[in-house]
């Protein structure tokens, strides 16, 4: 699995499979398609308000560490659903842990919002 590609030619590859991994996501995951909509909905917010470049880049930030953190969710429950169908609490846990973690980022998402612009 790992490429023998380096230089340029690595650096292309690597973003081909990143792209096809978005494009995965947006086809597979309706919270990644959910959260990239809150992206776009939101982010020509950010150049309508009169703030600071360092508050606008922050409420930037906290849209992309959520839809990193979705993504990183969905990696994490697609291997585990790879590994099997059989429940197991680990696995479970695996999940859950994962789904807390894009829980929290949004919430930080919400509080930087309403701290900035409120």
């Amino acid at each position: 699995m790992k490429s023998n590609e380096k230089g340029l030619r690595r650096l292309f590859f690597a973003s081909k499979y990143s792209l096809k991994g978005l494009c995965i996501s947006f086809k597979t995951e309706s919270a990644f398609r959910q959260e990239l909509f809150l992206l776009v909905i939101l982010l020509p917010l950010v150049f309508y308000f009169e703030i600071s470049s360092v508050e606008r880049a922050l409420l930037i930030l906290v849209l992309l560490i959520l839809l990193i953190v979705e993504l990183l969710n969905t990696a994490v429950e697609v291997v585990v659903d790879r590994i099997g169908a059989d429940y197991h609490e680990l696995s479970g846990r695996a999940k859950d842990i994962a789904s807390a973690a894009v829980f929290v980022s949004l919430i930080n998402a919400l509080l930087v919002w309403m701290v900035i612009l409120w």
